[in-house]
C-alpha cells in the first residue's frame, strides 16, 4: 500500500511538473510561444561614454542604432532611443535628454527604426549636425533639422572622421505601393564607411544581399545588420556571405533581439545560429544594449 502511495505522489508532481512548464511556455491565450533570441541586459550609460579619450568605443544602443566615440568625436548611426510603435524586450540604454552632445548623427534610410523623428528631433538641440541620402536629408529638412544630403559613394569629414556613403538595397515599399506613393530609387537608402584613427567601421545599414558587399576593403568592424528576414534584408545566407568574406573583421550585431515579436522575422535573428555558420565564430560581438566594445586595427590577410 505505501509503494502505491508514493508512486501516485510522483505521478502527481510529475503533472503538476508537466503543467508548470506548459504554462511557461504559452501566452495568455494558451498558444505556445515561439522561440526569440533575447539581447542580453541592457547597461546604461551617461556622460561619461562622451568624452575624449585615445580610443575609439562603440556602443549598441539597441534596435539598429549604434554610438561612436572615437577619442572624442562622438556620432550616432541610426539612433531610436524613445516612442517605437512596436513592444519592446529591453530598455533602451540612455535617453535623448541624458545625451550631453554629438558632432553628427546619421540615418542611412527612412524607416521609422532607422530614422525616428522623435529621437531625431530631441537630439537637435546638442547635435552639430545629420546626415543621410539626398532623399532622407529632404525628410530631415522638412522636420527641421540642421541636416546635410550626399551621393553613394560621396566622402565628407566630421572632425578628424573620413565618411562615405556606400550602396544599399532596402526599396521594399516598392513592394507594397500606395496610392500616389513615390517610387524608391536605390541611392534611397545608404551604409556608412567610417575611418577613424583606429580603423574602419562598415555599417551596411538595411539591405537585401549584393555582390558588392563582398567586394569592399577589409573593415575593422562591422555593424552588422543581422536579420533573417531575406526579403529585404541580407538574410541568414546573405549574412553568412558578408561574414565570411571578412573572416578576421569583429561582427557587432544589432537589429535583433530587442523587439518583442516573435513572428515578425526581421527582428528576430538568433546570433547562435549564425556561429555555427560562419568563420572564426569567436568575432561574432553580442553586446548588451550600452555595453562598449574597443576599436582596434584587424589582420589584413
Amino acid at each position: 500500500m505505501k509503494k502505491k502511495q508514493i508512486f501516485l505522489t510522483l505521478i502527481a508532481v510529475l503533472v503538476f511538473a508537466i503543467g508548470v512548464q506548459a504554462q511557461s511556455t504559452n501566452d495568455s491565450t494558451g498558444t505556445p510561444k515561439k522561440y526569440q533570441a533575447k539581447a542580453p541586459t541592457t547597461k546604461a550609460f551617461g556622460k561619461e561614454a562622451f568624452t575624449s579619450s585615445n580610443t575609439t568605443t562603440i556602443r549598441w544602443l539597441g534596435m539598429a542604432g549604434f554610438l561612436v566615440n572615437s577619442r572624442g568625436t562622438t556620432f550616432m548611426i541610426d539612433p531610436l532611443l524613445e516612442g517605437y510603435d512596436m513592444p519592446l524586450l529591453m530598455n533602451f540604454p540612455i535617453k535623448p535628454k541624458d545625451v550631453p552632445h554629438l558632432d553628427a548623427v546619421f540615418a542611412t534610410h527612412s524607416d521609422n527604426d532607422h530614422y525616428s523623428v522623435a529621437t531625431f528631433k530631441d537630439l537637435a538641440s546638442v547635435t552639430k549636425q545629420f546626415h543621410s541620402t539626398i532623399y532622407v536629408d529632404s525628410l530631415m529638412k522638412n522636420d527641421g533639422l540642421h541636416s546635410y544630403g550626399h551621393y553613394i559613394g560621396e566622402t565628407f569629414n566630421v572632425g578628424k572622421i573620413s565618411v562615405r556613403l556606400t550602396l544599399a538595397d532596402h526599396a521594399w515599399q516598392n513592394s507594397f505601393p500606395k496610392p500616389g506613393q513615390r517610387y524608391y530609387e536605390p541611392g534611397d537608402a545608404c551604409g556608412f564607411w567610417f575611418n577613424t584613427p583606429d580603423g574602419s567601421i562598415w555599417a551596411p545599414g538595411d539591405s537585401r544581399f549584393m555582390q558588392e558587399q563582398l567586394h569592399m576593403p577589409i573593415p575593422d568592424a562591422i555593424l552588422f545588420d543581422y536579420s533573417e528576414d531575406a526579403a529585404f534584408h541580407s538574410g541568414l545566407e546573405g549574412a553568412v556571405k558578408i561574414a565570411n568574406a571578412y573572416p578576421n573583421t569583429p561582427l557587432i550585431l544589432g537589429h535583433w533581439g530587442f523587439v518583442d515579436a516573435p513572428d515578425f522575422i526581421p527582428f528576430n535573428g538568433d546570433p547562435e545560429r549564425l556561429k555555427k555558420l560562419v568563420l572564426n565564430p569567436e568575432r561574432i560581438i553580442v553586446l548588451a544594449p550600452g555595453e562598449p566594445f574597443t576599436l582596434k586595427r584587424s589582420k589584413k590577410l
